[in-house]
């Protein structure tokens, strides 16, 4: 499995993006994947998963995970992990000192999040919806 850093100015990266947010995640609207930083997952020539962080726009130390999505068919094989890992990673290269995201109803994306230290918090004035579970991680 080969991750990388996508390239916005890529016509063929914007392409897979887009597919990727439609496949794995259906029922959300597709993020501009021209904002922010964005990873692609390829077993192979076959799209496998995808990932992006945006800085926060409530810190300037902080980091946002704001989309991740897995094939249905590589699910279940620690990709999720990875593309937690590589956006963790580039945060801390980028000098971050926080990473936060969020969950809704998703058990396994808040495993692989508490799997990388990632704990809950209260935001003070919550962005999701009112089941989204908070998270963060001091990296810096």
């Amino acid at each position: 499995m080969n991750i990388y850093q996508a390239k916005p100015s890529k016509h063929q990266d914007l392409v897979d993006l887009m597919w990727l947010q439609l496949t794995c995640l259906p029922h959300d609207e597709p993020m501009d994947a021209n904002t922010g930083l964005w990873w692609i997952a390829k077993d192979g020539d076959k799209l496998a998963g995808f990932a992006g962080m945006i800085p926060s726009v409530r810190w300037m130390d902080t980091i946002y995970l704001c989309r991740a999505g897995v094939v249905p068919a590589f699910r279940g094989k620690g990709l999720q992990k990875r593309l937690i890992r590589a956006r963790i990673n580039k945060a801390k290269k980028l000098g971050y000192k926080w990473v936060i995201t969020d969950t809704t109803d998703n058990p396994a994306s808040s495993n692989s999040l508490i799997a990388h230290g990632f704990r809950l918090f209260e935001p003070t004035k919550p962005w999701g919806f009112p089941n989204s579970l908070y998270f963060r991680l001091k990296i810096g």
